[in-house]
């Protein structure tokens, strides 16, 4: 399962309805369950598709602070193998056998690309909404403990007071958005070294 989180204006509804949008059609159908702040989104193969292996996915989009946390989850392949294992002895007790299976080769391949495809699909709408996995503007200020003043990531010192800020400035993983803290090596979501 793999996890990645977008900072700034962008809902779980907007990631749901483009994955619907994509993924609703052809060999595959979607469906949505859940509420607006915690969807999932389900893609599987058609069940009684006349071409290809069978399978299926979950992607959860939770809204988190000032984004949006999706999670694709393990793609069924049991089907999909199944279906390149016909193949293949098909093809090896006569070659020509191939040019009856190109329909099942094709949505086979399509298959295989799917979490792929899945992940283009949301950086398209992350990028059409202007978010991605910097920090947005709102979190991307520390608010100074003694005059409530909001400055900017980076600075050592509050620029009204003067006083210090500290160590505990945050900022985010860059292969996956998670927010970090400075003292950390590793991001704790995907183990990407900082």
């Amino acid at each position: 399962m793999e996890r990645r989180i977008f900072h700034g204006n962008i809902t779980p509804t907007d990631v749901a309805q483009a994955l619907l949008a994509e993924f609703d059609r052809g060999n595959l159908h979607t469906q949505l369950l859940g509420e607006s702040n915690n969807l999932t989104v389900q893609v599987a193969t058609q069940p009684f598709a006349t071409s290809g292996g069978q399978t299926g996915l979950a992607i959860n989009i939770q809204e988190v602070e000032d984004g949006v946390m999706v999670q694709v989850g393990s793609q069924q392949m049991l089907g999909v193998a199944a279906s390149l294992g016909k193949t293949a002895i098909s093809v090896l007790s006569n070659p020509l056998n191939i040019l009856g299976r190109l329909d099942d080769i094709a949505q086979d391949v399509q298959s295989l690309q799917l979490v792929e495809n899945i992940w283009k699909v949301i950086g398209e709408v992350v990028r059409t909404t202007g978010a991605s996995h910097q920090l947005s503007e709102r979190l991307s200020r520390l608010v100074c403990v003694y005059c409530a003043t909001a400055n900017p990531v980076g600075e050592p010192n509050c620029i009204a007071c003067g006083a210090p800020l500290g160590k505990e400035q945050p900022f985010t993983c860059l292969k996956c958005g998670f927010v970090v803290r400075r003292d950390e090596e590793r991001c704790p979501n995907c183990g990407q070294m900082l």
